[in-house]
């Protein structure tokens, strides 16, 4: 494989910062930066692995921005991220086990799957009232984010729209469901990144210009959060999967 030259590192690094500030209010940032990999020449499967190191430093980055403003919800990011990372574990090994060909077809399929978020507008039912935390709810929460960590360990791109849209069982609102997102991604990622990298799938040099990009998207993306509020969150959820939504359509 030919070295990245300073041009297409470049590319990443601005593409990484774009991914992430959308990661880090609303999701799908993936949905940019992977077929950009497969563009530059790394193999599907290599490129899904290597841009978990962008999402892991802007998760870490994001996580820690959201904790200083005070909006982070860490007792229940903790218990949710239980399931999510024996479900990223299972989906990471499936991604590791797949052709690059069959990986290409799943990244096209969650593509279009995603932009059904725009016609659910699951911002419409959040009311950030509290909610009673029944056997039968937890249950129905950890299986969710099981799923969610499996879709995450397989393909990443776009689950932070899985979590924001899960968040409606829990009765928090968009910005503390940002924070919540952002700390089960870190975690979940974190596993999966040393799978793929035990796997030998991961390319550090663009995985650094895309994570030192997305570490600058998600300090961005973190403060207009907490400062824009929750109803401008709730609109770049929606405005975040339209554009995705062209851009596959464009491509295809």
């Amino acid at each position: 494989m030919e070295p990245f030259s300073l041009l297409n590192l470049l590319i990443l690094l601005v593409a990484g910062t774009v991914a992430g500030f959308i990661n880090t209010l609303a999701g799908g940032g993936s949905f940019l930066t992977i077929p950009l990999l497969i563009f530059m020449g790394l193999p599907a499967t290599v490129a899904n692995a290597t841009n978990r190191v962008g999402v892991f430093l802007q998760s870490l980055t994001a996580v820690q921005q959201f904790h200083g403003y005070g909006v982070f919800p860490r007792r229940f990011s903790l218990i949710v991220s239980i399931p999510a990372i024996f479900g990223s574990v299972l989906g990471t090994w499936t991604a590791m086990v797949i052709s690059d060909a069959a990986f290409k077809k799943y990244l096209a399929l969650f593509m279009v799957l995603m932009t059904l978020l725009t016609f659910l507008k699951p911002e419409r039912l959040a009311t950030g009232k509290e909610l009673r935390y029944t056997p039968g709810r937890w249950l129905l929460i950890w299986l969710v984010f099981f799923a969610i960590g499996f879709y995450g360990g397989f393909i990443q791109a776009g689950v932070g729209f899985l979590i924001l849209a899960a968040m409606l069982l829990t009765g928090y609102d968009f910005v503390a469901g940002n924070a919540v997102k952002t700390f089960t991604i870190f975690v979940f990622t974190l596993v999966s990144l040393l799978i793929f990298w035990a796997g030998g799938k991961v390319q550090l040099l663009p995985g650094l210009a895309l994570g030192l990009g997305s570490m600058l998207g998600a300090l961005l993306g973190s403060k207009v959060t907490v400062t824009k509020g929750n109803a401008f969150v709730q609109k770049f959820v929606v405005a975040t999967v339209i554009l995705f939504a062209i851009l596959l359509l464009i491509r295809n």
